[in-house]
């Protein structure tokens, strides 16, 4: 159950919004392999002046973050698929793939608290994170 948070300085629509969520959440399912009915994203949408980054990103508006904290396990492959999809699908949005910064945030199941209080190494997951 990876969960993603998407931050961004331009201004979208509501619609957009969602699409972009729905986006990052459809490489995240492709690349690790996990059931689509699991998900989690936010977008956080910073003013400009309150998020700045890479210089070489040709249309800085465009700047966009995705963080996704998930359980270790997952094989550097995976990962390759994960960076190469999430920047695909972020290009339709008008990304440029130098505007986009992906980190990843393996945690403990012991960190993650899910399913009315239940520590997640607790909880049968129903795929497999060695991906």
């Amino acid at each position: 159950m990876p969960s993603a948070t998407i931050e961004v300085r331009h201004s979208y629509s509501p619609d957009e919004e969602v699409a972009l969520m729905e986006a990052v959440h459809a490489a995240i399912v492709e690349a690790f392999e996990v059931s689509p009915v699991h998900r989690n994203v936010a977008l956080v949408a910073h003013a400009p002046h309150r998020f700045i980054g890479r210089t070489d990103c040709p249309d800085p508006d465009r700047l966009t973050n995705v963080s996704i904290f998930l359980l270790p396990g997952r094989s550097l492959a995976a990962k390759r698929r994960l960076y190469r999809s999430l920047v695909q699908r972020l290009e339709a949005f008008g990304i440029p793939s130098v505007c986009v910064l992906v980190r990843i945030h393996e945690l403990p199941g012991e960190n993650f608290g899910v399913r009315g209080g239940q520590a997640l190494c607790d909880v049968e997951l129903g795929y497999p994170v060695d991906v």
